[in-house]
């Protein structure tokens, strides 16, 4: 490490502590040549989240598309911001459990499982942009699918 006062290129570390929770390290260093004490901050370096679209292309995860998508079908419905954010979060950490890289059919597959705890009008909804319904029946077949689910997990 460099010193920010003199032309040294090498410091001493004095004192090394957990910082920010235990996420990063902090150090006190001193230059051996002026004297002169700093601290500096190690973090670790989050490796990126990458969805793999069905058109081949790889884009960095987006946590703001999951959450405008999820707002736009629990718009009207009794879940507030703070919801929508857990969900956010739920389906990141689930996503981030797979590896990173994942597909964007993962990605809504998280959604859905997240919001159907959540709220059941929402995630007809949101399932029915995902999965591009087109009919009646279509309505019908995901809502039977819902209440098998509902079923038995009681």
């Amino acid at each position: 490490m460099h010193c920010p006062v003199c032309p040294s290129d090498d410091t001493k570390v004095i004192d090394s502590r957990a910082a920010e929770e235990g996420s990063a390290i902090r150090r006190r260093r001193q230059c051996p040549l002026c004297g002169y004490r700093f601290t500096t901050r190690e973090r670790l370096e989050e490796v990126p989240l990458m969805v793999l679209k069905r058109s081949g292309d790889r884009v960095p995860f987006n946590r703001a598309k999951v959450v405008a998508g999820v707002s736009a079908a629990t718009k009207g419905r009794p879940v507030d911001d703070g919801a929508i954010d857990t969900l956010a979060d739920k389906v990141e950490e689930e996503l981030r459990s797979i590896g990173h890289e994942v597909t964007s059919t993962q990605v809504g597959h998280a959604v859905l499982e997240q919001l159907r705890e959540v709220d059941e009008v929402a995630y007809l909804r949101f399932a029915s942009v995902y999965k591009n319904f087109d009919q009646a029946a279509d309505f019908r077949r995901e809502l039977a699918l819902l209440e098998k689910h509902l079923t038995n997990s009681i």
